[in-house]
């Protein structure tokens, strides 16, 4: 990897070969520099502008888009802006900032991004972050503008613009961004209600969501032939990366660090590091979903046995968590608690764990709020909401999130487990070692739901005959 001029010791040197600096002046033609954007999206962000600006009547709202963190060194880690930044301004440009100035029924939006470098200015060979010779074309204040139809400035005005706002709220990311931004108290209001008006998808953000979802279907395929290989070389690591370099082709790439347990690491709640082998008869846990270029993502899991047969243990843990998977389904939808299908897949859990006599109490003990003993085998929730975020509206409030009735447009992530670690000695032996999810993608609808996911099948003999197939 070339080594930014800025940390480069010759760097004065170039400033003072005035050969150098008129022959890099000339002879360069304009590249296309329209920004990489999905169709709709400036649409959609001024719709979800004019949802967000009654809730913030002659406020100033300031969004911060973020910037890539430090890897090491002069290294960083790729950019993904802020998830409420780009729900309002589709904008991907990195240390960019959105101010929405108040002005009747909906404010007034100016997006102010850093200044590409081109030819015939210094920094187009010597800044690494925003010279075109080093990033590649790089889309401009023209570009971005029609891109988003929305008025686009230079970061350098933010500070004027600023100066003049009044009662600011202000949210996003501000690791590394702009200082001047630092001085202002960031907005616990703003973040919980766009979080709650997150909730509710529209239909170009459910399309993007389908998109997403049947691209992570197709990932799950590439995964599943790659299994032979992956017992012969390269175990789950294999399979991450199979799945990874997927989502990088059809999306912007994966919307969590994708997880993969084969056998004794499944019951790992958050298995990422994907570094142990897969053998013939593991029970194979893939929790994967593609980032779509709209950064919208899926969240998928299955549990699939890498000889194409469950055996009879695995079977056993995966009727049950099949059973919960299917109650909890049932419990989402219109005016429904987002309470509800936790506790509807728990009671199915502990019932089965009683039935196995696994617990040391009744069902009803287990589930009262000073039981839980069956949480010992399923310690994480049951779903979560689902969109820009795999964890979708986190700063929604208690009462918006966990205590509301669910709505129409709303995406739920349902996925009820059973997770019997190898060395837990309350565990069946032939049980321990296994780790079981099925997880779905649910979007409520005014009737009903419509399980997005549905391509992949939840039932043992349907994974089976699904392995076959592909």
């Amino acid at each position: 990897m070339p080594r930014p001029v800025k940390g480069d010791p010759r760097l004065p040197q170039l400033r003072e070969a005035t050969g150098f600096i008129e022959f890099m002046e000339t002879g360069w033609s304009t590249p296309d520099r329209t920004p990489d954007t999905v169709p709709g999206i400036a649409k959609a962000t001024a719709a979800h502008r004019a949802r967000l600006s009654p809730a913030f009547v002659g406020r100033t709202i300031v969004l911060a888009g973020g910037k890539a963190p430090v890897r090491v060194n002069d290294n960083y880690y790729g950019f993904r802006p802020d998830s409420n930044f780009f729900w309002l301004s589709g904008c991907s440009a990195e240390e960019a900032v959105l101010v929405m100035s108040p002005a009747g029924a909906v404010h007034d939006a100016t997006l102010f991004i850093p200044a590409p470098a081109y030819p015939g200015e210094a920094d187009f060979f010597a800044d690494a972050a925003h010279g075109e010779l080093w990033v590649g074309s790089a889309p401009g204040m023209p570009e971005w503008t029609a891109a988003l139809e929305i008025e686009t400035r230079p970061l350098a005005e933010l500070e004027g613009a600023l100066a003049r706002a009044t009662n600011i709220a202000l949210g996003g990311s501000l690791l590394g961004a702009n200082p001047l931004l630092h001085a202002i108290p960031v907005s616990q209001d703003l973040g919980r209600v766009l979080g709650e008006l997150r909730m509710i998808k529209d239909e170009w953000e459910i399309a993007e969501l389908r998109g997403a979802v049947n691209s992570t279907i197709d990932g799950f395929k590439a995964v599943a032939r790659e299994i032979p290989e992956a017992i012969r070389f390269g175990g789950e690591r294999w399979l991450q990366g199979t799945f990874d370099r997927h989502a990088r082709t059809v999306g912007n790439g994966t919307g969590y660090t994708t997880i993969v347990g084969s056998g004794a690491n499944a019951p790992v709640l958050h298995w990422v590091r994907c570094d142990g082998p897969v053998r013939e008869n593991d029970g194979l846990l893939l929790d994967m979903g593609v980032e779509a270029r709209s950064l919208y993502t899926a969240d998928i899991t299955r549990t699939l046995p890498t000889s194409g047969t469950f055996s009879a243990a695995q079977r056993q843990a995966h009727d049950l968590v099949e059973k919960a998977h299917r109650a909890g389904l049932a419990a989402v939808g219109p005016g429904k608690l987002f309470s509800g299908f936790h506790s509807a897949a728990l009671e199915v859990i502990a019932t089965g764990l009683h039935d196995w006599g696994m617990l040391p109490v009744s069902v009803d003990e287990a589930l009262s709020p000073q039981g839980q003993h069956h949480r010992r085998y399923i310690v994480c929730g049951i779903g979560h909401h689902l969109g820009l975020d795999v964890h979708d509206c986190a700063q929604s409030s208690y009462e918006a999130y966990q205590g509301a009735p669910m709505a129409p447009g709303m995406v739920m992530a349902v996925e009820p487990g059973l997770y019997f670690h190898s060395w837990d000695n309350t565990v069946p032996p032939e049980l321990r070692g296994l780790g079981v999810r099925l997880e779905d993608n649910v979007l409520v609808t005014e009737t009903g739901t419509e399980v997005l996911s549905d391509a992949l099948p939840i039932t043992a003999d349907g994974i089976e005959e699904w392995m076959r197939a592909v």
